[in-house]
């Protein structure tokens, strides 16, 4: 019996099968297969067919894997929505503050009349700061939109401002102002082709004072979690 399995194994894979679609037919265990083949020889023409099949099934499998993961960042996106729910007037306050600290411009000794800016390439981020910055009372009429584009694309300036008005649902008016940027063909950037639309700067006008309460309260988070802080001349240490 295992001859005549072994002669069909041969047989299959003289005809180009693979591996999978021996078993499939002669219900073997696997090394006992590759023991039976290790010396078969073959034409080149089953050695297209077999590296075809090899190919075509690892694009398979990566597809799966690309749809699994597709599949998971959905489904963490929508308990993300349920973890979160709806944010408190404080819990946004915090946020706001939090990605000024990181993306905005600072208040240093030298410089203590900065006014609010806010710069940021991702339209969510520039709408929960919009969001915050309604939160402070700041009028839409304070509040202006500047564009940035790298100079190689500065034929789709039109469409870029386009996309950031319908984005960030402000009307064409508000943002009037464009700049190039000199670019970096050698960039590592993600944002590139057609993730890229430019870079967004917010200002608000007459804002120093909403600057230095922003330094403030940046001070307020470092302390609040232990931070040794200076202030004017005075040095704080501060626990939890």
């Amino acid at each position: 019996m295992k001859s005549i399995e072994k002669q069909q194994a041969i047989q299959l894979r003289k005809e180009g099968k693979t591996y999978s679609e021996i078993l499939s037919e002669i219900p073997i265990a696997k090394s006992t297969l590759s023991d039976w083949l290790k010396s078969v020889q073959l034409a080149t023409p089953q050695k297209q067919r077999i590296t075809k099949k090899r190919k075509s099934a690892a694009l398979r499998g990566a597809q799966v894997r690309h749809q699994n993961r597709i599949s998971e960042v959905e489904a963490l996106e929508k308990q993300g929505f349920i973890d979160v729910n709806r944010l408190s007037a404080r819990e946004l306050w915090l946020i706001g503050v939090a990605l000024y600290w990181a993306e905005g411009s600072k208040q240093y000794d030298h410089s203590p009349s900065t006014g609010v800016t806010f710069n940021n390439s991702d339209a969510r981020m520039l709408l929960v700061f919009l969001k915050w910055l309604r939160q402070m009372k700041v009028p839409p009429s304070a509040i202006c939109f500047e564009l940035y584009v790298h100079e190689t694309r500065k034929s789709e300036t039109e469409t870029f401002k386009r996309w950031w008005i319908r984005e960030l649902s402000i009307s064409p008016k508000q943002l009037d102002r464009v700049y190039l940027k000199k670019g970096n063909p050698k960039t590592k950037r993600k944002n590139v082709a057609d993730l890229y639309h430019g870079l967004i700067r917010i200002k608000v006008n007459s804002s120093t004072v909403l600057n230095r309460k922003i330094n403030g309260w940046v001070h307020g988070i470092v302390a609040s979690l232990g931070g040794r802080l200076m202030v004017g001349r005075e040095t704080l240490n501060l626990s939890i």
